[in-house]
């Protein structure tokens, strides 16, 4: 099981340090509210905290699917 992180885009960068905005950007957030599930990774960690303040954070481990494993289909369809 891999270790992520649940980073949600809480508090808009406007009036923010420039580099924070970078940084947001950087992490991948394009909205104000959005969610992402990123990579618990040294750099990727100093870059929420050097945000935390406009980010909210939620570890989680991820289960990885095994090669070849069904997913569920939606809508009835086999």
């Amino acid at each position: 099981m891999a270790k992520y992180l649940r980073v949600t885009y809480a508090k808009s960068s406007i009036g923010n340090l420039e580099r924070h905005k970078e940084t947001i950007r950087s992490l991948g957030f394009r909205k104000l509210g959005q969610t992402l599930e990123i990579p618990d990774t040294p750099p990727l960690r100093g870059m929420v905290q050097s945000v935390i303040h406009l980010v909210r954070v939620e570890e989680f481990e991820k289960n990885d699917a095994p090669m070849g494993a069904e997913v569920p289909s939606v809508g009835g369809r086999s």
